[in-house]
């Protein structure tokens, strides 16, 4: 093997980095100093790993460093051709590994990143569906509110505000043909929590209520028409306030509205 070969072949490296055994260490100790080609290789090596050595620096503690560079400088960047081995891989092991965990952390952020992005899609998407779902409910309530008001077949009762409420209005209307009685309560206060207005049919003589509903879900009713039981021969309406889940007879003193049919 010529001398091109020799240094092709990759033994300085091996050399370099303390993984030769005997004979092949003390051979290329022999060579180096016979012969300056073979010397001025090792020392481009060394000097190669040593600059690497710097870049990954950042990645190494202090003192991994300096056994890096003292494996491989003397005072004026040569390195000691003892025969001792250099523990060079196990350290670039440690730099790499250090490199790897840092990708594997950018990676981990990304993807979280993404993540929540996803996460705020969904929410957007749930929040317009909600949007949809209201918006059909109040067209529905629209719907219902216009055809009880253009409704000429209904008869509409108007009933004032009492001693307990004065400015409270109300008004039914009232289909005698299908029976069908609607509340427009939109003159009224929002009933206090735990308390729910109740619609009163009245015979006046002698006096006798009869309970034909709750306006239940007061806040949910946007445009406050309600939907109560068949008012028989009523002669008038009354509206009450009572607790939630209304009452067997009305609480006069809570007298919100009164009419006559």
């Amino acid at each position: 093997m010529d001398k091109q070969e020799y240094i092709d072949s990759g033994i300085l490296e091996l050399y370099v980095f303390g993984q030769l055994e005997e004979p092949e260490f003390s051979e290329v100790v022999r060579m180096s100093e016979s012969d300056a080609d073979i010397k001025a290789e090792i020392v481009s090596i060394e000097k190669a790993i040593i600059n690497f050595s710097e870049s990954v620096s950042p990645f190494l503690s202090s003192e991994n460093y300096e056994k890096i560079r003292a494996a491989l400088m003397l005072k004026h960047g040569v390195v000691d051709m003892a025969p001792k081995k250099s523990n060079i891989f196990l350290y670039l092991g440690y730099a790499a590994s250090i490199l790897l965990l840092i990708g594997v952390g950018y990676q981990y952020q990304k993807l979280q990143e993404k993540d929540t992005q996803i996460v705020n899609v969904e929410k957007e998407r749930s929040d317009l569906q909600k949007s949809v779902v209201d918006l059909t409910l109040q067209n529905k309530e629209s719907e219902t509110a216009l055809s009880v008001v253009r409704d000429n077949n209904n008869a509409v009762i108007a009933l004032a505000g009492q001693e307990v409420s004065p400015t409270s209005f109300a008004k039914v209307y009232w289909n005698k043909n299908t029976k069908a009685v609607h509340i427009d309560a939109a003159g009224l206060p929002e009933p206090p929590e735990g308390m729910v207005y109740q619609v009163w049919a009245l015979k006046l003589n002698p006096l006798t209520p009869t309970s034909i509903g709750l306006l239940d879900d007061f806040k949910g009713n946007s445009k406050r028409i309600f939907s109560v039981e068949n008012a028989n021969d009523a002669e008038a309406f009354g509206i009450t306030l009572e607790p939630a889940g209304g009452s067997v007879s009305p609480t006069l003193e809570q007298l919100y509205t009164l009419g006559k049919a």
